[in-house]
């Protein structure tokens, strides 16, 4: 049996909410395990972090050390990336009506999303953990945006949205579920959510692992500690209080490797071959085949692949009912 099988081993451990997270193990990684829990319905690492531990990542970590070039590849795919945001806009606006146009971005990075929304006529704001990242939202992009977490203490103060954008967020918590609750307490009735997380341990990631022999890369503890597909953040979502609209992938960037093209800590190889993927994307979209991409990527999803997962949904609401029917009085009343 292959040491990453799930089947090899069981693993459990209890939080301090006295949740006991238990499922089969698909990765070690250090002195983490990437378990299938139970309790949470989705791939998440255990032990998980403590909130503290990770604001100190977060805070002056995370752009740095983990992704000290990040800021700077961002903002030389600014076309790109418009192009891309232009799309989530689009579907937002197609589900509201044109007077409700305010928007949060938790986990807002260097600020293209709201600038993009901006542009678009929308109110927007941000909130991003990062001061590096925001200091730029700021003082390069002139965005409203506030340096901190979305939190407890937080979410009071922010006030109320039509939309909510949580891009590539969910990944790194350890109580997705509890983002997800604070997301459903900012928006108004009938709000949109859009979401994005990576979409790991996806078939091609399981090929390239189980068949030519490929670490298992894309796990990535502390900073990533949930590991999500298509079906586990759609019922996730669900049980939250969100009507889920549309799931969709972006480009499956992965099948580069089963072509041969180990772009894995070769940044100048990956640049490479994410120009490729962003010129596919431009030509059909500067190509007026945008329904034909949307249709492809959505085809990506149905097939479980793609690298990651975007999802739309609803804020479900708790309506007024009308009131029942009094009872009638029984002829003959038991007794």
């Amino acid at each position: 049996m292959n040491a990453h099988s799930p089947q090899a081993v069981q693993q459990s451990w209890q939080d301090a909410a006295g949740r006991v997270h238990a499922g089969p193990v698909h990765e070690t990684v250090g002195d983490f395990s990437v378990v299938d829990c139970a309790c949470c319905g989705f791939k998440h690492v255990l032990p998980l972090p403590t909130p503290e531990q990770l604001r100190e990542v977060y805070a002056h970590d995370y752009y740095t050390q983990e992704k000290p070039a990040y800021i700077e590849h961002y903002l030389q795919d600014k076309p790109w990336w418009d192009a891309v945001y232009a799309e989530r806009y689009q579907r937002l606006e197609g589900w509201l009506p044109a007077t409700r146009r305010r928007l949060l971005d938790v986990g807002s990075g260097p600020g293209l999303f709201l600038l993009n929304g901006r542009e678009r006529g929308w109110q927007v704001r941000g909130i991003e953990p990062s001061a590096q990242a925001a200091a730029h939202s700021r003082d390069s992009l002139g965005l409203d945006v506030q340096e901190g977490f979305l939190d407890e203490h937080s979410v009071g103060a922010l006030g109320r949205y039509d939309a909510l954008n949580l891009g590539e967020v969910l990944e790194h918590l350890p109580d997705p579920a509890g983002m997800l609750g604070l997301a459903h307490r900012l928006l108004d009735d009938d709000g949109v959510l859009c979401t994005v997380v990576p979409n790991d341990f996806n078939p091609v990631q399981q090929l390239l692992r189980e068949q030519q022999g490929f670490k298992p890369w894309w796990v990535a503890p502390p900073h990533h500690l949930n590991y999500f597909d298509h079906a586990s953040l759609s019922a996730l979502v669900a049980r939250c209080g969100f009507e889920v609209l549309h799931v969709e992938s972006t480009f499956p960037i992965d099948l580069f490797l089963l072509m041969g093209q180990n772009y894995i800590g070769n940044d100048t190889l990956g640049r490479q071959v994410h120009g490729q993927r962003k010129q596919l994307e431009q030509a059909l979209l500067g190509g007026g085949a945008g329904e034909l991409k949307a249709r492809l990527y959505k085809a990506f999803a149905d097939c479980g692949i793609g690298r990651e997962v975007v999802l739309f949904a609803r804020k479900k609401c708790q309506r007024m009912r009308p009131p029942a029917e009094t009872p009638q009085p029984q002829e003959h009343p038991s007794t």
